[in-house]
């Protein structure tokens, strides 16, 4: 009786795979061959419902596909993350119809009528998008106002500075415990000579160039490689501050991160290039990319000293009494024992601060700092290149997309590679 009540059952879970899969196939392949090859399939039938139809007929199809196991890997992997309940079926179903009406058209502007051969305006004379603009306008967007025969120097410090950050993977294992130390306050202080020294010039024989002709993707880089080094240090006191024992220092820091989150980083930026020179001594001097950097650390360190706040109270009250039985100190507790615990469980939260902060960079053209998105926008203006700024804000949303996947990437790989379930 078991046995034919089995056979029933699979018969008809069967029947519902051939049944949904044919309706499913059949409303995506209306869909597709409308957008690409303009052939409806549904095209008889009457008012909207052709409009409709490819999605009734998904939905159905994916209803029939709903089961608890199959046995078939894809099916059972659909049901479990894009298939769960009906709303889930229709959302998935509208966003793949989507993604297939506007791909055509997307592919058609972008690569099919798309120019890129010439040097002018006048190359561009089809209808998809003026590749052309990015391809004259290219070395500004990277370089931003520097000085074309002096870009080498902006190239061979950044080579110099990414080889240095990789020198800890080559350290002997009697030499790792000094890797805090090198990255924290060693690798800071070398990247910024180099920088200084190989981009600003003025010494060893170098042209000096000041800081407002730095612009453009390198500019992005060098305002976010300090931004990140310093302000995470920083948001960490600040965090281990804000959960003192001590009044004065807790104060302190409750004041500093409630102050710092409840401004808007415009204003900071406007404070630090406007006002604050005005409370320097006449004699004393800070350049204006210095002092934005400063503004930007200050800024992000309070919400990163929020997320490793939230690490730090999200251990159990074991790992300080256990540390503390071991005659651990403060200091040694933490940076030994509760620092690599709690920074382990927010690796998610820093990498979303470093991402905003990247993202936050463009902000700084407000004070006359003229990076990547800064570049695009006098680009835009220039009279002989008008009515292509949607050319160049792909082309900057493609750039930080990559360079934010890229850092969401390697969070990712951090976290499988500290992850304690291993």
């Amino acid at each position: 009786m078991n046995l034919s009540l089995n056979r029933i059952k699979s018969q008809n879970q069967m029947t519902n795979i051939y049944i949904g899969s044919a309706l499913l196939i059949l409303s995506i392949l209306d869909v597709f061959l409308n957008s690409f090859f303009r052939i409806n399939i549904s095209g008889s039938l009457p008012g909207n419902l052709s409009i409709f139809f490819p999605l009734i007929l998904g939905f159905l199809g994916l209803s029939y596909l709903r089961m608890e196991y199959s046995g078939y890997k894809f099916l059972d992997s659909l049901n479990k993350n894009v298939n769960t309940t009906n709303f889930n079926a229709f959302l998935t179903l509208f966003i793949t119809f989507a993604i297939l009406k506007a791909f055509p058209p997307a592919l058609s502007w972008m690569v099919l009528d798309a120019n890129i051969s010439g040097d002018t305006k006048e190359a561009c004379t089809g209808t998809g998008a003026c590749w052309t603009y990015i391809k004259v306008w290219f070395k500004r967007f990277m370089y931003g106002m520097y000085p074309n025969e002096l870009h080498w120097r902006i190239n061979s410090a950044f080579l110099l500075v990414i080889g240095l950050g990789f020198v800890g993977y080559f350290f002997k294992e009697n030499l790792k415990k000094y890797l805090a130390l090198y990255y924290v306050i060693i690798y800071p202080i070398i990247a910024f000579l180099i920088i200084y020294y190989l981009i600003s010039g003025g010494s060893f024989g170098l042209v000096w160039v000041e800081t407002g002709a730095w612009g453009g993707l390198s500019l992005t880089f060098i305002v976010s490689f300090f931004c990140l080094i310093f302000c995470f240090p920083l948001g960490m006191i600040l965090a281990l501050g804000r959960r003192s024992n001590l009044p004065a220092i807790r104060y302190i820091s409750v004041g500093y991160i409630e102050f710092w989150r409840g401004v808007p980083l415009i204003t900071v930026l406007f404070m630090s290039s406007v006002m604050f020179p005005m409370f320097l001594p006449e004699d004393f001097f800070m350049d204006k990319l210095v002092r934005v950097i400063i503004a930007i650390t200050l800024f992000e360190a309070a919400y990163c000293a929020e997320v490793i706040r939230g690490g730090l109270q999200a251990l159990p009250r074991g790992q300080y009494d256990a540390a503390k039985s071991l005659g651990m100190g403060y200091w040694k507790m933490h940076i030994f024992v509760i620092l690599p615990q709690a920074l382990k469980l927010v690796i998610p939260g820093i990498a979303n601060t470093f991402l905003a902060l990247v993202k936050d960079t463009p902000l700084i053209f407000v004070v006359g700092l003229a990076e990547i998105a800064g570049m695009l926008a006098l680009a835009k203006t220039n009279p002989k290149w008008l009515g292509f700024a949607m050319e160049g804000y792909i082309f900057a949303a493609i750039i930080f997309w990559i360079i934010c996947y890229a850092m969401s990437k390697y969070s990712y790989n951090l976290e499988e590679k500290y992850k304690t379930e291993r």
